[in-house]
């Protein structure tokens, strides 16, 4: 069972480029909050889907840098 964290709001971007940036901005974002230091983010990935829920980009969080 996995578990989802979902942005209902989301942002709009123009290609995925952009959504590419926003996400690694999101990630560096996450990982600067206090307690982010201490989870533990093996097997967690931050997804970009377009407005369909098709997904457009993967990232693993336990290797993603900022």
């Amino acid at each position: 069972m996995h578990e989802r964290i979902i942005d209902e709001a989301g942002i709009e971007v123009s290609d995925v480029e952009a959504a590419h940036y926003q996400a690694l901005k999101a990630i560096q974002e996450l990982r600067q909050e206090g307690e982010a230091d201490e989870v533990d983010w093996s097997g967690w990935q931050l997804e970009v889907v377009d407005e369909s829920g098709r997904v457009l980009l993967s990232i693993p969080l336990n290797v993603a840098q900022h």
